[in-house]
């Protein structure tokens, strides 16, 4: 079990890394096409480090979550899989209901997707060994 929970940890930061990565491309290349990322609350613009930080902070979460599962559960792919995409899901509500540009909002959807598509499957396959299939 041990190495189990560490061949996970080992793929859940690699995964992290190249989440904030792509997530923070993804951003710079948005902004440089003349996307704002605005927050219409306070009109401050999200800084790419903060696209970077929260796609960290989040991914490091599903990191735990399927540490948890792995250790208690029986069938921890499939919980997992299934976790985290209603959490995606749910994700991506609040872009389109706080007023932001649509394009603003369309960004951070697809930021949503782009690090859910690195995160997911990784630790899904990680967790694979351990389950009876998704």
């Amino acid at each position: 079990m041990r190495r189990r929970l560490l061949g996970l940890v080992r793929t859940g930061l690699l995964a992290s890394l190249v989440a904030v990565v792509a997530t923070t491309a993804v951003a710079a290349l948005a902004t440089a096409t003349g996307v704002e990322l605005e927050v219409p609350a306070d009109g401050e613009t999200i800084p790419l480090s903060g696209i970077a930080f929260v796609t960290g902070v989040f991914s490091l979460v599903g990191v735990v979550v399927a540490a948890v599962l792995l250790r208690w559960s029986t069938l921890p792919r499939r919980h997992f899989v299934r976790t985290t995409v209603v959490l995606t899901a749910i994700s991506l509500v609040p872009p389109w209901v706080v007023g932001m540009a649509a394009s603003t909002s369309i960004t951070l959807v697809v930021l949503h997707l782009v690090a859910a598509a690195v995160m997911i499957p990784s630790l899904a396959r990680s967790l694979d060994a351990v389950s009876d299939g998704f």
